[in-house]
């Protein structure tokens, strides 16, 4: 059932098995598995079907630390979330990501990547990723081993999810038609009501923009609103906890993590277009597109102090010309166009005709710029983040239109993801002189002193970071170093839960959506558990 906050409050006046607050890729996954349980289930999304711009405002902020992008662009409010305007990426977490590092402070989860095999391989089919295997990243991408020393530098998969807008209402009528779960569109959950013990949440108070208020009660409740709005919720529920719901030991909004992006060298090699093309997006006759990327092993990582982040390459001319005309203006067309349905139908008419070039026409083009001296071959990096207590999502003084305080973020990186980069720089030196296939430059900013993050337009369409929210309620068995326990369970509270990318304890380089949703069906089926009692 599909029911308007603004037009009928009184549709929450029910008492349900399961809240989830929160209609993105968590929120949509946990919805859907607990109704085909059948659970009664309540979703409280913020916004409407579609992109409205007074419900984005809402996700307001200031950048108070490192440069970032503006908080109210990097992910969206409304039915089907941010998942909406992705591009695709599926990986899963490698197994070093879930250890404990001895050189990584404040690593380790509490679970294992074998405790959460069985739900990847769920979510492996919810997004239609085909077989799956990881075995042989050259095997399955169908191109010779590039002879790398995978002593040395490993190679993994990106698998492409190619529907588009997979969690949005287009693709969302069977849990419209569900009878037993009530979708309460436009509900802005303002506060989560602590019992006078702290130990269970009595309801959640939801909110319209036209003032309209209601309280869901429900045996569970799960937040599934994104990490700045996770910590947000929890920080700003704090009539019974005077520091936020959870945060007796002040963990709540800290962790703070994404994926750096940056060039950090040129490679010198006589064949680029080469070496480029062997680790470019590849469409399979059979399943979904692949891509190879390169990351250090886990026995360089030990040894040299490294985090699990990897390099893809990159054909372009001298970075000191900047940003070619092109790309300048589909950036500008981009950033000036609502992500309403209208704009990301565009957005989806350009990836498509994106990837009828790549597929037909761009190695061509790419082989004659490199063959000709046009473009150099170039080292792109997406950085493991070190998990950093002062990398936080903290409260604003600012208000927004519902009267809540905002959510301000403080990004902070440290000198371990800088030492990380260099690290990759001169072990990839070092195999393309083993190969006698060229040497590598490194950029100047990585051989600078301190943990200084350039952003590089150049780099392409991410120069910041991935956009990727991870942390702020991280999972961990001590309540003093973390916010969920190993089943996602709130420290202290028996019915509160998170799910999405802000209970990660690492954040590894894989993008975080399908383990978002491994996460999601694995707590679905858990709390379906506990209410069978």
């Amino acid at each position: 059932m599909l029911v308007d906050l603004a037009r009928n409050p009184e549709a929450a006046g029910r008492r349900f098995d399961v809240c989830v607050i929160g209609g993105g890729a968590a929120g949509v996954t946990l919805a859907r598995a607990l109704t085909r349980a059948g659970r009664q289930v309540c979703l409280a999304e913020s916004g409407g079907l579609d992109f409205e711009e007074r419900t984005q405002a809402l996700y307001k902020g200031a950048n108070v630390g490192m440069p970032y992008y503006d908080l109210e662009e990097s992910r969206l409010r409304f039915f089907g979330g941010t998942v909406s305007i992705w591009g695709g990426r599926c990986a899963l977490l490698d197994e070093i990501d879930f250890v404990r590092r001895d050189w990584v402070p404040h690593s380790g989860w509490p679970i294992t990547r074998d405790m959460l095999m069985p739900w990847y391989r769920r979510a492996h089919d919810v997004f239609e990723l085909g077989e799956f295997a990881y075995d042989d990243p050259y095997r399955l991408v169908g191109i010779p081993d590039q002879g790398f020393d995978r002593a040395r530098i490993e190679t993994d998969l990106w698998r492409f999810d190619e529907a588009n807008e997979r969690f949005a209402a287009a693709r969302a009528r069977d849990l419209f038609d569900a009878p037993n779960l009530t979708i309460l569109l436009h509900a802005n959950a303002v506060r989560l009501q602590a019992s006078d013990d702290a130990g269970s949440i009595k309801h959640v108070e939801v909110r319209s923009l036209g003032g309209q208020v209601a309280r869901i009660e429900a045996e569970h409740y799960v937040l599934a609103c994104g990490a700045l709005e996770n910590a947000r919720l929890m920080l700003a529920s704090d009539d019974v906890e005077t520091a936020g719901i959870g945060n007796a030991h002040d963990q709540v909004g800290r962790f703070f993590m994404e994926h750096p992006c940056g060039r950090i060298a040129k490679v010198e090699t006589t064949r680029p277009f080469d070496l480029w093309a062997a680790y470019q997006k590849r469409f399979m006759k059979a399943g979904p597109p692949l891509a190879p990327v390169l990351r250090l092993s886990d026995a360089v990582q030990e040894s040299e102090g490294a985090l699990n982040s990897i390099v893809t390459f990159k054909l372009q001319r001298p970075p000191e010309k900047g940003v070619a005309l092109g790309n300048k203006l589909y950036h500008n067309l981009k950033h000036s166009l609502n992500p309403d349905k209208r704009g990301r139908a565009l957005d989806h008419l350009y990836r498509g005709l994106r990837g009828w070039f790549h597929r037909v026409v761009r190695e061509k083009v790419e082989a004659a710029m490199a063959n000709s001296g046009m473009t150099g071959l170039y080292l792109i990096i997406r950085g493991e983040q070190a998990p950093n207590p002062e990398s936080r999502v903290l409260l604003s003084a600012e208000r927004d239109d519902l009267g809540e305080r905002r959510a301000d973020l403080s990004w902070q990186l440290s000198a371990l993801d800088k030492h990380t980069a260099r690290v990759f720089s001169r072990v990839f030196d070092d195999e393309m002189k083993r190969m006698g296939k060229g040497t590598v430059s490194p950029c100047d900013w990585i051989e600078e002193p301190g943990d200084h993050w350039p952003v590089d337009p150049t780099v392409g369409n991410h120069p910041i970071a991935g956009y990727h929210h991870i942390g702020g309620t991280r999972m961990s068995d001590d309540p003093k170093s973390g916010v969920v326990d190993a089943d996602c369970r709130v420290h202290g509270y028996g019915n509160l839960h998170v799910a999405g990318s802000s209970v990660f304890a690492t954040a590894g380089w894989a993008n975080p959506t399908l383990t978002i949703v491994a996460l999601a069906l694995r707590l679905a089926e858990r709390l379906d558990g506990e209410l069978r009692g």
